[in-house]
């Protein structure tokens, strides 16, 4: 995140001291007019945004979003987001995954591989994954979910780059796999929907946590709000993606707090509800997600926003 330069006169021994802090000073409260948010991860491979990409791109843009991860999870969708990645330098880059959904693609075709380990050196590419395992449905076998885990951590442990994982009623197993790897990246658990206590086991490993506009939903005591609440999510261990076309942010939920729907600006509601439905959800929802998880967490979004975009150009390696 480029910081702006300011020249000012000093008189005094102190000068050099004083003229930095004023630097610094303006640097942050240029950033905090408009939120500056990164997505850790938007599905704009999806069909859904083929007619007006553009737009939705633009849209980010001007309600703050600076840069999107584009996650691929199929050697197919791997190789688009990393297209997109060019086609739109600077805001979009893309990570290489194999879905646990997806992973007997590549048991049925083993040279996929080398495909997607060519997608996955690009320069471009940032991550690894969304890989791990999902035992809620069956669109893949666990022992085939799990080889081709491994297979995707050890290639992101070679190229040193961060590893994004999907987890659903897995985590034991999950962890088990990740304990294999002595020298793992740096690991995110994306679009997380679990227990404040399955949270835990995650940050005591050090790893990252990443939400969405889930937090719409979940109604429960012991869920992501409660992590938030109690403080349990320390910023520096925190993501934030609107996981686009998914996770519509409800703001209007009934079960939404008060004091969270009054936290979330006129600006941001602007963009949400004129241009992100259930049906479509787009990066622009952003602001808004961040608002609810600072007034969730009695922080200022600006705090907020500020430890995430930070989290992610360190993680992404961006600059």
């Amino acid at each position: 995140m480029a910081q702006s330069t300011t020249t000012t006169t000093a008189t005094n021994a102190s000068g050099v001291s004083e003229i930095e802090e004023v630097s610094t000073s303006l640097t942050f409260e240029h950033c905090f007019e408009n939120l500056i948010v990164i997505d850790a991860g938007a599905n704009l491979t999806n069909k859904k945004y083929s007619r007006d990409l553009d737009s939705v791109i633009q849209r980010a843009k001007d309600a703050g979003v600076q840069k999107i991860m584009v996650p691929g999870t199929s050697v197919r969708s791997s190789k688009e987001a990393l297209r997109l990645s060019r086609i739109y330098p600077d805001i979009i880059y893309s990570t290489a995954g194999i879905h646990p959904h997806d992973s007997k693609s590549i048991i049925e075709d083993p040279s996929s591989w080398f495909d997607f380990e060519q997608i996955a050196n690009s320069q471009e590419c940032v991550a690894i994954g969304p890989c791990g395992l999902d035992y809620l449905r069956d669109f893949s076998e666990p022992e085939v979910q799990k080889e081709i885990f491994e297979k995707q951590l050890l290639l992101a442990s070679n190229l040193g780059k961060a590893v994004l994982i999907h987890e659903r009623s897995a985590q034991q197993d999950v962890l088990d796999i990740l304990e294999k790897f002595e020298n793992l990246p740096p690991v995110i658990i994306r679009s997380f929907m679990g227990t404040a206590e399955e949270a835990l086991k995650y940050l005591d490993r050090r790893f990252y946590i990443s939400l969405t506009g889930y937090l719409c939903k979940d109604k429960s005591d012991t869920g992501v709000r409660r992590l938030l609440d109690n403080g349990t999510l320390p910023l520096d261990r925190l993501l934030v993606e609107t996981d686009s076309p998914f996770m519509y942010p409800n703001t209007r939920a009934s079960k939404l707090p008060h004091h969270v729907k009054t936290g979330i600006t006129e600006r941001s509601l602007l963009y949400l509800h004129r241009y992100c439905t259930f049906q479509r959800n787009e990066p622009c929802s952003l602001p808004a997600i961040v608002e609810m998880i600072a007034a969730f967490m009695k922080k200022t979004p600006d705090e907020v926003a500020l430890a995430t975009a930070f989290n992610a150009l360190k993680l992404f390696g961006l600059s």
